[in-house]
């Protein structure tokens, strides 16, 4: 994958080129959002990683302006900060994962590699879609989604979350499973993060997201996606 390295810490934004270069990923970095936000008008990233402290312009602010443009690329965010609030602060605008500092090369390497599986899933051929309550109609195969009969834009992770809930549909899927599906094995228990996800899918797909009539909650275990 090319993955931008986002950090005004240049030994840190070496470190994590170095590590996954060694996986045999393209790092390119920038020491400042403004120095990337240049680059990305000139070159295409599969993957950008984001130091949320910087000075002029932060981590956040490059997040919410990199989602104006892009709503596909995975990002993870890099965070010294290691409160709740903080992280949904970073995912509420349009953040994948993250990873608190300090982390270790293995850790953000496990992370990279589990949003390149979403975003390098092969296409299928086109099928029949799934019609959801009447208002949704869902295509697993040729990626597309409906709406009260307009195209919805989700990212990678919110796609497969989707798909997990639709190819279980009318059951619970529990937390940890959804977790698994969508990000990789090694993400049990991070509730926080699949809950911010799941609003986000509620906000694109339900008519009314604080009353959900699609994809439920079943508190204490998990989510269902209701025919």
């Amino acid at each position: 994958m090319k993955i931008l390295i986002v950090d005004d810490d240049p030994d840190i934004a070496d470190i994590v080129a170095f590590a996954l270069r060694k996986d045999h990923h393209s790092a390119a970095t920038a020491q400042s959002a403004q120095q990337a936000l240049a680059l990305l008008e000139r070159e295409k990233y599969d993957l950008l990683i984001v130091d949320v402290m910087m000075p002029r312009i932060d981590g956040y602010e490059l997040i919410r302006r990199v989602r104006q443009k892009d709503t596909a690329t995975p990002i993870i965010m890099l965070t010294a900060k290691d409160s709740e609030s903080d992280k949904v602060k970073g995912l509420d605008l349009g953040a994948d994962d993250y990873v608190t500092k300090p982390f270790s090369p293995r850790e953000l390497g496990a992370r990279v590699r589990a949003l390149g599986r979403r975003i390098n899933r092969p296409q299928a051929a086109e099928s029949e879609p799934i019609i959801v309550g009447g208002r949704l109609s869902i295509n697993l195969e040729a990626y597309e989604v409906l709406a009260g009969g307009r195209p919805v834009q989700l990212t990678p992770i919110e796609y497969e979350l989707l798909r997990c809930l639709v190819l279980n549909i009318g059951r619970v899927v529990p937390y940890d499973k959804l977790l698994s599906f969508a990000w990789g094995p090694n993400y049990e228990g991070e509730t926080e993060l699949l809950k911010v996800h799941i609003r986000h899918l509620r906000e694109k797909l339900e008519a009314d997201p604080s009353a959900p009539e699609h994809i439920v909650t079943v508190r204490g275990i998990g989510y269902k996606l209701n025919k």
